[in-house]
């Protein structure tokens, strides 16, 4: 037993100092990617976390689907989900929890750190304190752990504050904003003309379930009684719970940090009346057997401090897609701002307006200007409140996230300051670095070591595609339709549909592509011609005679005509995608963005993708057959589409598909990474939405690698992730390496984007 007499002074809690190279402070999405990835780059990390499970916003706390570049594939943005280790982490998830359960999805990150020995994870553990070390840097954080009463002090060489409200940098004296710059400051046209202290607020969501016999509900004294304080009222569904109640937010006017609790007993309030007038209004008969299974405890926060790094990203670098020399992340939702009234509001509760790409971000917004061993991750980065209404969101957070850890990583290994790796050969190293790990950043191509280019590479075959085959179903023309193909400069190109028509009628089609190289928004009408159609079925060939200006992705758009079917296609090939000119509210998509003349947006029709199984492709014949998919598209650094494929791809009737490596001489082979498909279009929300499979149909699920003596040196039977990363269990030394591959259960042609050997 433990007996202690009486002690007239005040006793002290149990304390722990710790060291690490790199403090980690705030679990989300962002810190969880920082701290993953510098442990394992080999730096010893502490994650400090003041919640009871990991992920923020993310996490079974707050139940919001972590989103980014892909806005719920209801933007332009193609193959723009973000890469790296915020896609392993989805990957991961869509396979053990495809239909978005958001507890199990706490266990997915919880794996994710725990797997890690150099990381030391502090769960219920809140930052109170932060000690300098002199003027410009951070010695320790001071924390306390509610359940367990423990005092931490927490020294590191390195911080990283992805608190969300900033506390370590706030504390530490970094500069920082709060509310909206005028617009005069960084000539935003979206800015109001006077700065402000207006802000994004919180929301609170909640479950309901129906259990299959009355139920009753007695609303809490707090509850909202008068519905129709609520001005979109009108809009509300029995059906909808979870994130679909994005709109219930409070918060705006007031201090998003200090007033929190004030925050979430409003947002309370505002839960609970809406559910009182589901269940007790007579307007929802069918909400007699349903009850109100969860509402979370914690408000959801969307903005609060943004801190001031060695740059700031504004509505123009976003607009304009600005290429930047240290883009090491990128961005692609909407530029997503909500009304200050919140759920009070009589006006629209946010307005989404898209890009017509993805834009970079820079390594300067990551890092403070001040602090010099503080990193910044999350939503505090360095932008202007308008940038920050599109790099808030989670995964494009997250993305960030693993640059803090691999830049963390560098820096130790040189013994440098963050904003040391700014420019020249170490910002190349950072970059390069990021790119190995499959970052995916815009236009910049992996450019480090690699054995492979310097070997002969052969393949066992390559698509050579003339024809998407018609062996699908009848799809009529409700809406413009289009196939996104990678067309080929300088040539010209015939197309010829299946055709059923109903009447005798006229079918219109157009090439359209962007204006800017490497976005996916159909701007600039290429040709457009018309064909006479009769009624019933028939091969229509539309012969064009444009020639493609440059190697890039084209629209082969079939107009409306609701009388006219085209024969869809089973085939699903990397690189292949139909698109649809239709709406996604979700997004505030409406099949064209025409917004304001005087915001600086853009207007634009909208070609999205439907998600599987919807979405076939469209069935045609094409002259001349696209090539462009061999082996040598394996070294070119690039691991998803951007003007082209960048993938080779197997012949479909290829029923052994094998890529052979030859080498003059001898090379000794430590490891190797392998990039594949997991369909970078696809969302991949982590929360409430449901996914049609598990493992994606394109990611090649079982290979084997051989050296020259025909050994068996690897094999992979159970494969469902973007990136194998192959460290061998001791080096090799061969002039060969030979890797068998095995066609997946969906039948679709096998595709590598990348292979590094080192």
């Amino acid at each position: 037993m433990i007996k202690e007499e009486y002690n007239p002074k005040v006793r002290s809690n149990k304390s722990v100092i710790l060291t690490s190279d790199l403090v980690v402070c705030g679990g989300g999405l962002s810190g969880v990617c920082a701290a993953v990835e510098a442990a394992r780059q080999g730096l010893k990390v502490i994650l400090v976390q003041d919640r009871p499970v990991l992920g923020g916003n993310a996490s079974s706390e707050v139940r919001l689907w972590a989103l980014g570049a892909t806005s719920h594939m209801g933007n332009n943005n193609r193959w723009a989900r973000e890469g790296g280790l915020i896609d392993e982490i989805l990957v991961e998830n869509t396979y053990r929890n495809k239909e978005g359960n958001p507890v199990l999805f706490d266990m997915v990150l919880m794996d994710f750190v725990k797997n890690e020995d150099n990381i030391t994870l502090l769960m219920n553990t809140a930052i109170y304190h932060t000690v300098k070390a002199d003027e410009k840097n951070i010695a320790a954080v001071e924390a306390f752990c509610s359940q367990t009463s423990t005092n931490y002090l927490i020294n590191g060489t390195y911080f990283c504050d992805a608190t969300g409200d900033g506390i370590v940098g706030f504390q530490a004296g970094a500069a920082f904003r709060i509310g909206q710059e005028a617009k005069a400051e960084f000539n935003e046209k979206m800015a109001p003309e006077e700065a402000n202290t207006e802000l994004l607020g919180h929301s609170i969501f909640f479950y309901s379930k129906d259990v299959g016999k009355p139920v009753k509900y007695v609303a809490p004294d707090l509850a909202l009684k008068d519905i129709t304080d609520i001005p979109k009222y009108q809009s509300i569904k029995s059906s909808d719970q979870g994130c679909s109640f994005w709109w219930l937010e409070y918060g705006g006017k007031l201090d998003t940090i200090h007033d929190t609790e004030n925050v979430k007993e409003e947002l309370w309030k505002v839960v609970y009346g809406v559910w009182d007038y589901i269940k007790n209004s007579g307007e929802f008969p069918e909400a007699e057997t349903m009850t109100l299974e969860w509402v979370g405890a914690i408000p959801g926060k969307r903005e609060s401090r943004r801190f001031e790094g060695h740059y700031m990203l504004t509505q123009n670098d976003v607009i304009d897609q600005v290429d930047f020399e240290d883009a090491v992340s990128f961005g692609g939702w909407a530029v997503d701002h909500h009304d200050v009234e919140g759920v009070y509001t009589k006006n629209d509760s946010c307005t989404q307006w898209h890009t017509k790409g993805v834009y970079q971000i820079p390594y300067r917004c990551f890092i403070s200007k001040n602090i010099d061993n503080l990193f910044l991750a999350g939503r505090i980065i360095s932008a202007s409140h308008i940038a920050f209404g599109t790099t808030r969101v989670m995964t494009t957070c997250a993305h960030g996230g693993q640059v803090v850890g691999t830049a963390a990583a560098l820096c130790l290994k040189h013994g440098l300051k963050p904003e040391d790796l700014k420019s020249g050969h170490l910002l190349s190293e950072l970059k390069n670095a990021l790119s190995a790990r499959g970052q995916g950043i815009p236009k910049v191509a992996y450019e480090g070591p690699n054995l492979l280019k310097e070997a002969k590479v052969t393949h066992s075959s390559s698509m050579s595609l003339a024809k998407i085959p018609a062996n699908g179903t009848w799809k009529y023309l409700g809406k413009s339709s289009a196939q996104l193909l990678p067309l080929r400069k300088g040539e010209a190109y015939s197309f010829t549909f299946d055709i059923k028509a109903n009447a005798t009628t006229k079918l219109e089609a157009e090439l359209r592509l962007s204006d800017k190289l490497g976005n996916f928004t159909p701007n600039v009408i290429l040709e457009r011609q018309v064909q006479a159609v009769e009624i019933g079925e028939q091969k229509v060939c539309f012969q064009f005679k444009e020639t493609i200006p440059e190697d890039q992705y084209v629209f082969v758009v079939l107009k409306q005509n609701g009388l006219v079917a085209y024969k869809s296609s089973e085939l699903l090939m990397t690189g292949l995608v139909s698109v649809f000119n239709g709406e996604n509210k979700k997004v505030s998509n409406n099949g064209r963005q025409t917004p304001p003349s005087d915001i600086g947006i853009d207007s634009f029709d909208f070609y999205t993708p439907l998600r599987r199984p919807d979405g076939q492709n469209i069935g045609m014949e094409i002259s001349p057959a696209l090539e462009g998919f061999s082996a040598d598209q394996l070294t070119n650094g690039l691991v998803r589409p951007d003007v082209r494929t960048n993938a080779w791809i197997a012949d479909p009737l290829d029923e052994q598909p094998c890529l052979t490596i030859n080498w003059e001489q001898k090379k000794k082979v430590n490891n190797l990474t392998i990039f594949f498909d997991t369909d970078y279009d696809h969302a991949m929300e982590s929360v409430q939405m449901g996914h049609h499979e598990s493992i994606i149909p394109f990611v090649v699920e079982a290979y084997e690698i051989l050296d020259d003596r025909g050994h068996i040196i690897f094999e992979k039977s159970d494969n469902y992730q973007t990136i194998n990363r192959i460290n061998l269990h001791a080096p090799i030394e061969t002039k060969q390496l030979k890797i068998r591959f095995k066609k997946n259960q969906y039948a679709t042609p096998v595709a590598v984007f990348e292979i590094i050997i080192n």
